[in-house]
């Protein structure tokens, strides 16, 4: 039973490889360098195989003999396609990190492949969307007449290459919510703002338009749902006035520049500051009556999680606890997952 784990060499590749060992695996490095694929395995005394993505046979040859892929390279909208593609293809079960509905919602649509291929595609198994996820599930058991699902969280560590770069090929696009069940785009990012009591402390968040606008819907069936990020008053009031912008920020030459800029920082967040912070999420349904329930998690910090959880699922999946079909996290494993990782805290409120 073999996981062969693509993007590797990312931030969020290595961290997943440095914890690999705490769930009793060792996967089989992968990505498009031969070289650096190369050296991260003799690092860590892994097997390691190379290939690129847009040659379908070269994949086909890395993906010989695989169980399981956790695909670690974004941006998922330039990589997620062909790896998907390539697992339905050899019958391979499908994990990956993303937090682009796009891409849940094409996953969503290869249900029937899926399961005619006897496998599991469960994009989203790090901290988008797997906390929010479970908390989506867990309030609708409490509330399983619910009919509109806030979602909140917070994270305050930094972002790596790869998430920064992803927002960069998103800038200009505005917002997105569901509504009676319908993904519909809104014109900015922070259209809504309110103030929630995270635990131990409340904070002004605005809405964004995260994973589980496609993935709470699959896993609650809730018809309408908003996201919603922390962020500062200072802040949002540069970011509303973005809709008058983005015309602007869609052009090509406005996205390169900020790549650029990104590729000049630091991977991502130092393990010190890892270590020294933390996530935070809130979420809270209604029903028609106006009747409510709402709760909180605090959990690792989202890089660290993005790491534990992937490892987790990864391990369900090898253990032969693989649900075909597409699934998000807590459809396939239930409102608890997340408990399952060491130092997260639940509580109603």
């Amino acid at each position: 039973m073999s996981l062969l784990l693509y993007g590797a060499t990312g931030y969020t590749g290595q961290l997943i490889v440095e914890y690999a060992g705490q769930y009793g695996l060792q996967p089989i490095l992968a990505g498009r360098s031969e070289g650096k694929v190369k050296a991260l395995a003799e690092r860590w005394s892994l097997p390691w195989r190379a290939g690129d993505l847009n040659d379908p046979a070269a994949l086909d040859a890395m993906l010989k003999g695989i169980t399981v892929v956790l695909h670690a390279a974004g941006p998922f909208q330039h990589t997620a396609k062909p790896m998907l593609e390539a697992c339905l293809r050899n019958r391979i079960h499908y994990l990956d990190i993303t937090g682009e509905i796009a891409i849940f919602e094409m996953a969503a649509r290869m249900d029937k492949q899926a399961k005619a291929a006897g496998v599991m595609l469960l994009p989203g198994t790090g901290f988008d969307v797997v906390p929010t996820d479970c908390l989506a599930l867990h309030l609708k058991n409490k509330l399983p007449d619910a009919t509109h699902l806030q979602l909140a969280f917070a994270s305050g560590a930094g972002l790596s290459h790869g998430t920064a770069t992803t927002m960069a090929e998103n800038l200009g696009e505005g917002g997105a919510v569901r509504q009676n069940g319908k993904i519909v785009r809104v014109p900015a990012l922070g259209h809504k703002t309110m103030t929630v009591p995270f635990p131990g402390k409340s904070l002004f968040v605005m809405t964004i338009p995260w994973g589980d606008v496609s993935t709470a819907f699959y896993s609650t069936g809730i018809p309408n749902i908003e996201t919603y990020t922390g962020v500062s008053p200072a802040s949002y009031k540069w970011i509303r006035r973005q809709r008058y912008f983005n015309w602007l920020l869609r052009m090509t030459w406005v996205r390169n520049f900020v790549k650029n800029r990104i590729k000049r920082r630091p991977a991502g967040p130092s393990p010190e500051k890892r270590q020294r912070s933390f996530s935070l999420v809130w979420g809270k349904v209604t029903n028609a009556e106006g009747q409510s329930a709402a709760a909180t998690l605090r959990t690792p910090e989202g890089y660290t999680l993005t790491a534990l959880t992937s490892l987790l699922i990864a391990k369900k999946v090898l253990d032969g606890n693989a649900p075909i079909g597409f699934q998000t996290p807590a459809k396939a494993y239930g409102a608890d997952l997340i408990l399952e990782i060491e130092g997260v805290e639940r509580g109603d409120l």
